[in-house]
C-alpha cells in the first residue's frame, strides 16, 4: 500500500506566531528568511505520513524562524544583537535514535540541517503529534541562529536557551518541571526556567544579551555573568532555588 493510499490531505497547522508578543522595534523591517528545504529519506516509514497529515511544514518552519529571530534578535535594526548569517535550513526526516540534532553543512556552515527521527514522531500519540513536533522543530531551529562562544559556552546552557525559545513559544510539553535541584546548566527546560527568572528580573532582553555576549568571545564563567548581570551566576542559581521553592511548576 503506497503513502497516498494511507493517508488523509494534510490539513495546514502552522505554528503560532509569538513575534507579535515581542517589541519590534520602530520600522518595519524583516529578517531576510533563509532557504528552507524539507527532505523524507523514507516516504513509506508510518512517522512520514504522521508529520505530513499532522502539520504544514512549509509554514511550520517558517513560523518557526520568525519566532527564533524575534526572540533572539528582536528586529535588523536593533544595533545590540547581531543576528547569524545561516543561508539555509534544510529538515531532513529520517529513522533513528533519539529525537533530533542539528549539524552545519559539508558546504559550510552556514547551511545547517536540522536531522528528526521518523521513530520519534511515529511513537507519539496524535494528540500530541502537533505540538511535539512544532515543539523540537523551534528547539532545533535556535542551534541554527544562536552562538556558542567559539565553541566553549556550556553545553547546558546552549540546550536551554533554545528550550527557553520552546517555552516562550507556549511549546512545553506537559512532562516539563521546574527542577532546582543540582546545578544551573544541566540544561533543557531545568536551565530554560532558570532564564526565564532572569528574564524576569533583569529584563525580557537578557537571553538577548547573554546571546549577543556569546558572540564576542570565548566564554569564562567567572567573568561573563558579573559584566552582564553584575552577579555570579551561583548566586543567581541560588536566589532562583530559594524563589522557587513556595512556587507550583508554571512560570515564575
Amino acid at each position: 500500500m503506497t503513502l497516498r493510499d494511507q493517508t488523509a490531505a494534510p490539513t495546514p497547522i502552522p505554528l503560532p506566531d509569538r513575534s507579535k508578543d515581542v517589541d519590534h522595534g520602530s520600522g518595519p523591517a524583516s529578517f531576510k528568511a533563509p532557504k528552507l528545504r524539507l527532505k523524507i529519506q523514507d516516504l513509506d516509514h508510518p512517522g512520514a505520513a504522521k508529520f505530513l497529515t499532522s502539520v504544514n511544514a512549509a509554514t511550520i518552519l517558517s513560523n518557526a524562524v520568525n519566532n527564533v529571530l524575534r526572540l533572539l534578535y528582536k528586529s535588523p535594526s536593533d544595533k545590540n544583537t547581531t543576528c547569524p548569517p545561516t543561508r539555509s535550513v534544510t529538515l531532513v526526516l529520517k529513522s533513528m535514535d533519539g529525537v533530533a540534532f542539528t549539524t552545519g553543512t559539508a558546504l559550510d556552515d552556514d547551511h545547517k540541517e536540522i536531522h528528526f527521527s521518523l521513530d520519534y514522531i511515529h511513537s507519539q500519540p496524535s494528540s500530541r503529534l502537533t505540538p511535539e513536533i512544532t515543539g523540537v522543530l523551534s528547539h532545533e531551529l535556535v542551534h541554527c541562529f544562536q552562538y556558542d562562544a567559539e565553541h566553549s559556552c556550556p553545553g547546558g546552557l546552549i540546550e536551554g536557551i533554545a528550550d527557553w525559545v520552546r517555552l516562550k513559544c507556549g511549546l512545553s510539553p506537559p512532562h516539563w518541571k521546574r527542577g532546582t535541584e543540582g546545578d544551573w546548566n544541566q540544561g533543557y527546560e531545568h536551565t530554560a526556567y532558570f532564564l526565564n527568572y532572569l528574564t524576569e528580573r533583569f529584563g525580557e532582553d537578557t537571553v538577548r544579551r547573554i546571546n549577543e555576549k556569546l558572540r564576542q568571545g570565548e566564554y569564562k564563567g567567572e567573568t561573563f555573568w558579573l559584566e552582564l548581570v553584575g552577579h555570579p551566576v551561583e548566586k543567581l542559581y541560588g536566589d532562583y532555588v530559594e524563589k522557587s521553592k513556595d512556587k507550583d511548576d508554571g512560570d515564575l
